[in-house]
């Protein structure tokens, strides 16, 4: 989190519109090896986030343990060159709003870990209208258990939220359209926007479809029965056989250090 004051956002839920917006982040947390990171889509309900891993990921076992996790959403970034002010003496700088999450993390059951695979392919189904929504039961349901078999679902408990907007508040409007004109002509277009309107509340972000998990679309069908109860640890067999390329495996992890991690999740 930024150390001035003026680039913190209060709003919680200014915060909460820019996670959803996003649907993708960076969780943290401590293992037996050192701080690891994943890279994964979630989807957000209140004070809970929920999200899945593969299996076979370096932070699996502190997850299933109940690991404390940070979880960071960047927003729009940009560089902003000295030139674009107008006023001497100014320095290289880069602006941008990004979201840090964090408290306690448990595993979801395996009904829970289908619902959230719902939801989210729900929520961002959704924003492709007018195509026709994928859902999960156009899928044969031998292949789908076989997927959600290699990947395990979790739910962060948020306790804290700190959010930063660093785009040049302090500065006349003047200077901030002449920065905005700038970074419109690269191709920035969110975070002109930014500069034009600077972010203080969650009207400075569109607004958003509610999530399956909110009260919004769910695909129909059954319970699907894949996995053990509370996502329970898999044998070094089943590890060996997960699947790092699926589309459900959750993301990328990123070791702090070299060592075991490679690209699977």
């Amino acid at each position: 989190m930024h150390p001035s004051r003026r680039s913190h956002i209060a709003d919680r839920a200014a915060m909460a519109a820019l996670v959803r917006a996003e649907g993708f982040g960076t969780l943290i947390a401590g293992t037996a090896a050192g701080l690891r990171a994943v890279h994964v889509p979630m989807v957000l309900d209140d004070d809970r986030l929920r999200f899945h891993v593969s299996r076979s990921n370096l932070l699996f076992d502190a997850l299933h343990a109940g690991a404390e996790a940070l979880f960071v959403v960047n927003g729009p970034h940009a560089y902003v060159s000295p030139d674009w002010y107008g006023v001497p003496d100014r320095v290289p700088t880069w602006s941008y709003l990004a979201v840090e999450l964090n408290g306690p993390v448990r595993p979801l059951s395996c009904e829970a870990l289908v619902r959230l695979l719902d939801d989210m392919s729900a929520e961002r189904e959704e924003k492709l209208a007018p195509k026709a929504p994928w859902v999960r039961t156009m899928m044969d349901p031998a292949r789908f258990a076989g997927l959600v078999k290699a990947i395990a679902g979790f739910e962060m408990e948020i306790a804290e939220w700190r959010g930063t907007a660093k785009v040049d508040q302090d500065k006349p409007e003047e200077v901030r359209n002449r920065i905005a004109a700038a970074l419109r002509a690269r191709g920035e277009e969110a975070m002109a926007s930014l500069y034009e309107r600077p972010f203080r509340g969650s009207e400075e972000l569109p607004p958003l479809p509610p999530s399956a998990g909110e009260g919004g679309p769910r695909p129909k069908g059954g319970r699907v029965r894949v996995c053990t109860e509370d996502s329970a640890r898999p044998s070094p067999m089943s590890r060996l056989a997960a699947s790092p390329g699926s589309s459900l495996s959750g993301g990328s992890s990123s070791p702090a250090k070299s060592g075991r991690g490679g690209s699977s999740p």
